[in-house]
């Protein structure tokens, strides 16, 4: 049987990227973002290409109310679903110091990089323990938090606490269904040029080719998906509950 996976936040950047990688490798895939507009019409038409199956989910993934129905409607069209992979995320509204940090700012992070990721996994946890699961396919939730999960970056502070949020939230998932035969990962990204960073790419390349990372340059997107792809085909057996630093090596301790 085929693998089915949502993708939160794919109609661009590193969620576009892993729908494709997971196109190419057989998944059927829902593609989500917040409307249903020419960006998520756009990346559906691209994931297309790949000759799958592939379906837009356009809701918005702090709305908790919708996530049955929409749950429903991905697995009416394209199967049960084996794969979650909660790619969502937002960055700060703006850049500065901690104490000037506003609420609004705060609740934004939060809601989208902890909550949604919380409570979609809730949702597709239950869907999935609802039901006999007697075949051979892999399941899985797969995070994608961020390196600031772990490492300060003191002018997007209320981005860093949501991101630690998200990876205890990766762990406590999996402890919860390793039992149930469901693994949970979370990936946490460095250096990655997409078009939340297209604003500091250039310093980021600039610190990248000054030591920063153990590799001299900015990831890409579809390095991200490749990594999450992975996971998600069970290629890392007997691993659950771990957090993959895809950073080039940026966190490793040195003197």
């Amino acid at each position: 049987m085929r693998q089915v996976a949502l993708v939160t936040g794919s109609s661009r950047g590193i969620g576009l990227a892993t729908a494709e990688v997971l196109a190419k490798a057989g998944f059927a895939v829902a593609l989500n973002g917040p409307a249903d507009n020419e960006e998520l019409k756009s990346a559906v038409a691209k994931v297309s290409e790949y000759g799958g199956p592939v379906v837009a989910a356009p809701f918005d993934v702090t709305n908790c109310t919708e996530y049955a129905a929409k749950l429903s409607c991905i697995e009416d069209t394209l199967g049960p679903l084996t794969t979650l992979v909660n790619n969502a995320g937002v960055g700060v509204l703006q850049r500065g110091d901690l104490l000037d940090v506003t609420e609004a700012s705060w609740e934004r992070c939060v809601n989208v990089n902890a909550k949604a990721i919380f409570f979609l996994s809730q949702a597709f946890a239950r869907r999935l323990l609802s039901r006999k699961r007697d075949d051979e396919r892999f399941y899985s939730i797969v995070n994608v938090t961020s390196s600031n999960a772990v490492a300060v970056a003191v002018q997007r502070s209320e981005y860093c606490a949501s991101k630690a949020a998200a990876a205890m939230i990766s762990r406590t998932l999996a402890v919860r269904l390793g039992a149930e035969n469901i693994a949970v990962y979370d990936v946490q990204p460095g250096l990655i040029a997409t078009e939340m960073t297209a604003p500091v790419i250039e310093s980021y390349q600039k610190r990248a080719e000054d030591g920063l990372t153990l590799f001299p340059r900015v990831g890409t997107p579809a390095e991200i998906g490749a990594i999450i792809t992975s996971l998600a085909t069970g290629k890392l057996p007997y691993v659950t509950g771990q957090a993959i630093s895809a950073d080039a090596g940026m966190l490793v301790p040195r003197f």
